[in-house]
This record gives structure tokens, C-alpha cells and sequence, in this order.
């Protein structure tokens, strides 16, 4: 049986946010329904949040752009946290005289960048993997420079990503799993689900860890990684986890919501007991189901044409 809190107390403990984006706040260059108010209200509030993304391509500012376009203002660069700002910092403060050579796109290099890491393609301390398609010229010589010495970090574990309803890309921890296999060394993973991302993200709040709620939609990278800090997980609906996907899990969300509408009403105050509580019932009912079983009111925001593996590992 799921332990489950209802959402109005997990509110009533919660000082800052941290939030999740793709599934969360939008899908496929979509708004989701109440988003933008639901991050206006946060500002008008004064409520600490920070949106926080496995995703190593994109720079704050591309960030606050892409936001922008979508309806979301009123936000700047501090309030986004990346995969390739966490990569950066973990190794400018355990190896602060290291080089690396660079495999991901502008946000990667840029944040390698302001923290003082050095590109080098002769004889770097480390490999830096991150999202972005890369040649067969650049892996060769990734795989050769690891021979050599160099060791192997990416930016985030994730194996694929989605895209649209029935389209995903690889994520860097496939690219990372590649280098593994041709070289033997095992890589070491920084972003969600890696404590070492939320702890970075919560001082931003200036919150302590118990005050801090993680919003996202993935229970291998979100959820569990907030678990596993200590963190409250609240579990929205409208990305890649399913309802009944819940009863796979040893960790569990802290609550359970259709989306951040939802999550919208709880912060105004305005959500009722007895709809979460019945909600709540939803869930304990599908965990006890066999595993498989559709719930007749589960939304398919992702359907794919096989089944999907691991997103990471």
C-alpha cells in the first residue's frame, strides 16, 4: 500500500520548490493546463522555486527564452538549474586544476566553462558526456583518450528521453553506457537521481532539506533521488509515469497529483480534503492491481509503439 501524504499537509511543511519541466510544466513545446499560473504564483508570493533539468544542452538563458515563447515570464537564469551547471561544479570542487574533453552541446561547454575547466583533447583528467548527437570521429577519440587515462563522467544517467507522444531520443546515459562498454571503465553519473544535484539545488533556496519539495513527473530521477535526500517528492501525472507504474517501486512519492493544477489549488488553499482523499484511494487501489492493469482513468500522455527500457539504470 502506497504512504502517501495528503497534498495539503505536504504543502502546509514545504518552503521552496524545486521543479521539474519537460512533463511537468510542458510536453512537446506545450504548456500544460495551469502552468504559467501556476509559476506567476510562485512569484507573486514570493515562494522559492527552482526549475531543475537533466537535460545538459540548453543554458539558463536558453531557458528563460524557451519559457518565455511558452507564456512563463517573470523568470531569469537563477531560477534554472542544469545537469551540465551540477557536472561543473562537482568538478571544480573535488579536482579544481582538472581539463576535460567535452561531448554535449552549448550549455555543457559553457557551464565547463564558467568554472574555470579547460577544454583538452590531448590529455584531459576527464571525458565529460552530455545530450547531443555526437560523430563517430568524436567517440573514437573519446574512447581512445579514456585508454589513455582519462575518466568518464556524464552529465545525467538517462538512457532516453521523450520528445513527443511516440518519439524519445537517446540521453547521455546512453552515449556513456557506449563509452563503457568499448572501454571497461565505468562512468560516473552526475544530475537527478544523484544526491549531489539536489543538494545543490536545495542551496539555492536557502531552505533546509526537510522544507524543500521536488515536483516532477519520473520516479527513477525525481522522485527518488528526492527520497533519498530527504526531501518531500510530490508525483504529478502528466509526463512519463504512469499510475499504475507505482506498485514497481520500493520508494515512494510523498503525494500524488493529476498535474500542478492541481498543485496550483493546494497552494491556494482551495484544494478539498475529500477530492485528494479520493484520489488517494485511486492510487493504493491501482498498486494493488495486477501489474499491467490499465486504470480506466489514467491519461496516456506517452504511448509507445514497444516497451521502453529503463530510463536509467
Amino acid at each position: 500500500m502506497l504512504q502517501t501524504l495528503i497534498p495539503s499537509e505536504a504543502m502546509h511543511q514545504t518552503k521552496g520548490l524545486l521543479i521539474d519541466m519537460d512533463g511537468v510544466i510542458y510536453r512537446e513545446n506545450q504548456l500544460l493546463p495551469k502552468a504559467a499560473e501556476f509559476i506567476h504564483h510562485l512569484i507573486e508570493t514570493s515562494t522559492p522555486f527552482v526549475f531543475v533539468t537533466n537535460n545538459s544542452a540548453p543554458t539558463p538563458e536558453d531557458l528563460v527564452v524557451k519559457l518565455n515563447h511558452l507564456g512563463i515570464h517573470g523568470i531569469s537564469a537563477r531560477h534554472f538549474y542544469t545537469a551540465a551547471m551540477n557536472t561543473a561544479e562537482f568538478l571544480a570542487e573535488n579536482h579544481p586544476c582538472c581539463t576535460a574533453f567535452v561531448m554535449g552541446d552549448a550549455g555543457l561547454t559553457l557551464a565547463l566553462q564558467k568554472a574555470g575547466i579547460p577544454n583538452d583533447s590531448i590529455r584531459p583528467t576527464y571525458v565529460v558526456v552530455g545530450e547531443g548527437m555526437q560523430s563517430t570521429e568524436k567517440l573514437s577519440k573519446a574512447h581512445e583518450l579514456i585508454e589513455k587515462g582519462a575518466r568518464l563522467v556524464a552529465t545525467n544517467p538517462d538512457n532516453w528521453c521523450p520528445v513527443k507522444k511516440e518519439v524519445t531520443r537517446p540521453g547521455a546515459g546512453a552515449l556513456a553506457a557506449y563509452l563503457e562498454a568499448s572501454t571497461g571503465q565505468r562512468a560516473y553519473f552526475l544530475g537527478k537521481p544523484n544526491p549531489y544535484m539536489f543538494q545543490r539545488a536545495r542551496r539555492l533556496l536557502q531552505r533546509h532539506t526537510e522544507e524543500v519539495m521536488m515536483v516532477g513527473d519520473t520516479m527513477e530521477t525525481d522522485i527518488r533521488g528526492a527520497i533519498e535526500v530527504g526531501m518531500q517528492a510530490c508525483l504529478v501525472l502528466t509526463g512519463s509515469t504512469r499510475l499504475e507504474d507505482l506498485s514497481s517501486y520500493v520508494y515512494q512519492p510523498t503525494c500524488v497529483l493529476e498535474g500542478v493544477d492541481e498543485l496550483l489549488e493546494e497552494l491556494r488553499g482551495s484544494g478539498t480534503s475529500s477530492s485528494r482523499l479520493q484520489f488517494l484511494s485511486r492510487v493504493t487501489a491501482s498498486a494493488q492491481k495486477k501489474p499491467g492493469a490499465k486504470h480506466p482513468d489514467q491519461r496516456s500522455e506517452i504511448a509507445y509503439p514497444r516497451p521502453r527500457p529503463a530510463m536509467t539504470k
